[in-house]
């Protein structure tokens, strides 16, 4: 009988186990699908509310691929916005979240991942770091200076904003709902599953956010659900000085343009230092 027992209980640890190694070999296989929620294309510039104020630019990035990005420069005196956006949809969903900005005299480069929007590619980590390089090196040879720039991340964007201030200079950083990294936001879903060793694409932002030294604001909604504001305040109490943050307490993960936050950066960006004139 004791026999019966113990091989009765090996076998529904077996088959416990069995469950457990297929359950983390599937999240593992699919993690980019819950990571890239891309939309397709074509992007349509034309009957956007940002149309009369952008253009069409096709960026190529260092390992060929040419992507289809929106830009409009800045007016004189202003600076450029360099808006990298979040994990679902197209840069073709953001024009409402640019077009005060717009209105306002910045320019805007809405970046176009690879993946995106009939963009070419898959999207990985390292590929939209490519993808935010070539951006900015676009930028260059248009004659913009880093102190003209501010780069902007939204969400999963925050992550790409980050990596890209620890390589380059702009006048300023601004993080919209970010998180931490993709293992601890794994882990807050999936606690039995999340394994550093299992995440293919890190974006770690809070193992890198000290390294910037450049001035930093941060907005995250207190009712994020998406991308908890724990991980936006451990993300900014790691920065270093000059920061500054707005947690607006009644807003969620997609609502923050209800809640001032363009106002908020506005102030933030209109706050910094003047860029230096150009010689003439």
């Amino acid at each position: 009988m004791r026999k019966v027992i113990v091989g009765s209980v090996l076998g529904v640890l077996v088959a416990v186990a069995a469950v457990y190694v297929a359950a983390l070999g599937y999240l593992w296989a699919t993690q980019r699908s819950h990571v890239f929620r891309p939309g397709i294309g074509p992007l349509d510039l034309v009957n956007s509310t940002v149309a009369s104020y952008m253009r069409d630019e096709t960026i190529r990035t260092g390992d060929g691929l040419a992507l289809l990005s929106w830009y409009a420069p800045a007016k004189p005196g202003h600076r450029t916005i360099v808006y990298f956006h979040g994990n679902a949809g197209t840069l073709g969903d953001r024009h409402e979240r640019v077009l005060t900005y717009l209105e306002r005299g910045f320019g805007v480069l809405l970046v176009g991942y690879r993946g995106y929007g009939g963009n070419p590619g898959e999207p990985t980590e390292t590929g939209l770091y490519d993808d935010g390089r070539a951006h900015l090196d676009w930028l260059a040879a248009q004659g913009l200076r880093p102190d003209e720039l501010v780069l902007y991340g939204e969400s999963l964007g925050s992550a790409v904003a980050t990596q890209l201030a620890t390589e380059r200079k702009a006048a300023a950083l601004v993080l919209e709902a970010p998180f931490a990294s993709v293992l601890l936001s794994a882990r807050a879903r999936y606690p039995l599953f999340a394994f550093d060793w299992v995440i293919k694409d890190k974006f770690a932002n809070v193992d890198k956010i000290d390294r910037i030294n450049m001035p930093l604001f941060v907005i995250h909604g207190a009712l994020d659900r998406v991308t908890p504001q724990r991980f936006g305040r451990m993300v900014f109490e790691r920065a270093r000085e000059p920061k500054a943050a707005s947690w607006p307490s009644g807003a969620g993960h997609n609502d923050l343009l209800q809640f001032g936050m363009v106002e908020a950066v506005t102030r933030f960006l209109d706050g910094l230092s003047a860029p230096v004139s150009k010689a003439g």
